[in-house]
């Protein structure tokens, strides 16, 4: 007989916790990337979030699985891996953690946004404010370029980046990822897969895939994965200034389509891939 499960308030919170610290390390340094320079090349912050990746599983992961992806834990629903009563409650504790995570960030790093925003001569909320946006929802393609050197912001530059990847483009990379990220974690965590690392090590595996899967696709889309990620930070920053540049609203559905849906489909897509196609039919032995 499996073990109950601990009280619904004491798994919203064990989400919660994980997020917001998977957020306040993962999001931290891209705001020490973008903002100081504190970092070098797409692999140093790539790292960074694996390794915040494997340290939230690490402490959260015996009481609530550590889904800490909304993602993540509609695709275990789907394919029977999770109870569908609990879904909301989960994905709330990781949306609240998320946006928590990103206001802890801004409280320590407020002084050094106005300052690149002044750098870019741009004002927060207009179009131009993307460069210190970015440091909390994501956009395609990666705006990185526009918010790297001294030089004023540039919107022609910024048009020309634009026209380098199509909505259609963003849309796969993100689903793809999340599909690979998925079929990872359903193969590491499946007690019939008689190659899958010891429990105690599925994080680091869960937390390198991120990191490798970020080093391809960051370049493209800033390689969310994980729907809290983005629109908690993204709400976040919605509210303190950004405005429609962190949630265009009506006129540009793509925060949505492509780094809420996408990421949705993209981890039903890879469960199911592992549960009907590479899942052993029976416990192999070692």
């Amino acid at each position: 007989m499996s073990n109950p499960l601990p009280p619904v308030w004491k798994l919203m919170i064990a989400e919660w916790f994980g997020t917001m610290f998977l957020v306040l390390i993962g999001c931290g340094v891209v705001h020490a990337a973008v903002l100081l320079d504190a970092q070098s090349g797409v692999w140093q912050v790539a790292v960074v979030w694996g390794i915040a990746i494997m340290l939230a599983i690490f402490a959260v992961n015996s009481i609530s699985g550590s889904h800490i992806n909304p993602a993540m834990t509609v695709a275990f629903a789907v394919w029977g891996r999770h109870p569908w009563r609990l879904v909301l409650p989960y994905i709330f504790a990781q949306t609240v953690g998320a946006f928590m995570g990103a206001a802890i960030l801004f409280c320590l790093f407020s002084g050094f946004i106005a300052a690149k925003e002044s750098e870019k001569q741009v004002t927060r909320g207009e179009p131009g404010s993307i460069v210190t946006a970015m440091c909390y929802g994501e956009y395609f393609p990666n705006p990185g370029s526009l918010a790297s050197g001294e030089t004023p912001y540039d919107s022609a530059q910024h048009e020309r980046l634009r026209s380098r990847l199509s909505h259609e483009q963003a849309w796969l990379a993100e689903s793809l990822g999340t599909a690979i990220l998925a079929i990872v974690v359903f193969s590491v965590t499946d007690s019939r897969n008689s190659a899958r690392p010891q429990s105690n090590l599925a994080p680091v595996f869960i937390g390198l895939t991120v990191s490798a899967l970020i080093s391809v696709l960051a370049p493209l889309t800033q390689a969310g994965f994980n729907p809290a990620r983005d629109f908690g930070p993204r709400l976040f920053a919605y509210l303190a200034g950004w405005g429609q540049v962190a949630i265009p609203g009506l006129s540009d559905l793509s925060w949505l389509t492509v780094y809420i849906i996408a990421p949705i489909v993209g981890a039903i897509a890879g469960g199911g891939f592992h549960q009907l196609v590479l899942r052993p039919q029976s416990i192999s032995s070692p």
